[in-house]
């Protein structure tokens, strides 16, 4: 947690981790296994690719953070028919 410019309060940052899920075409992955295999490393089965996508909030709560990061994902920041995500608060 960070604390704020009001009189220390502690607020809560989240990191949400956006992945494609298992069956949807991974060109990224697919760029990154074969630039490392080109590199010499070897034993590579698969790379998927993701994102990570960090927010501060002016929230002390941990559940209405979460419930508001939750609901971030659902409007906006994670398209639920090609990928999950996974939130952490800290």
């Amino acid at each position: 947690p960070f604390t704020s410019g009001k009189a220390g309060i502690r607020l809560v940052k989240a990191k949400v981790h956006n992945t494609l899920k298992s069956g949807v075409l991974d060109p990224q992955g697919r760029a990154i296994a074969g630039a490392l295999t080109h590199l010499g490393f070897t034993g590579i089965a698969d790379v998927r690719q993701g994102k990570v996508i960090e927010i501060d909030l002016d929230e002390t709560d941990r559940t209405r953070a979460l419930e508001t990061v939750e609901a971030m994902c659902r409007t906006l920041l994670a398209n639920p028919v090609i990928e999950t995500y996974a939130i952490d608060l800290s």
